[in-house]
Parts: structure tokens; sequence; C-alpha cells
């Protein structure tokens, strides 16, 4: 089943988010190579594309697991959890509807 994965960084968390990505970024890719990841990216604290000082908000990841406990585990574990660029991680299932 799919699971929403929603983050909220912590202020200013850019420097720590760049410091961890190269690693959070190498658990994605493996979801993707597996055919377990529907989408993943992170929430521009400002109106543009790329919100340079201004930093990110938080990220979403929509991505396949057994269950809700698995999906949990793997929100737990990631990078940038473990490096505190979040302050709060929400896992929910998620039934992809359109596009078909």
């Amino acid at each position: 089943m799919w699971y929403a994965i929603v983050a909220e960084d912590v202020p200013d968390s850019l420097e720590k988010r760049l410091a961890a990505r190269p690693a959070h970024l190498a658990r994605l890719q493996a979801l993707q190579d597996a055919g377990r990841l529907l989408l993943a990216g992170p929430f521009p604290a400002i109106d543009n594309v790329d919100p340079g000082p201004a930093g990110f908000s938080g990220s979403l990841i929509v991505a396949e697991f057994a269950n809700l406990a698995q999906a949990q585990d793997w929100a737990n574990s990631d990078p940038f959890v473990i490096a505190q660029v979040y302050q709060r991680v929400s896992v929910k299932p998620f039934r992809k509807s359109l596009p078909a």
C-alpha cells in the first residue's frame, strides 16, 4: 500500500538539510530503484521553485510499504530525522486515485 510521509522542518533548517541531503536522496533512490516511490520532494519556504537561502519548510514522500509500521520505521530512520532537519513527521496510508 502507498503511504504519505509529510514532514515539517525545524526553523532555519537549510544548513542541516544540505549536509544530510546525499544520504536522504540515496534512500529515496533505493525506493525508486525498487519501484516503490510514487513521488518525493521538498516544500519551498517561499513561492519559488528555487527558494535560495529561504530554504524549505518540509517534505512530502509517497512510497509503497507492506504496512504502516514499516512506513513509520522507514520514516523514523531518514537522515533528515537523524540530523534534526524535521521537527515533525506524519505517516498516513494513501490511496492513489489519479492519474490512473
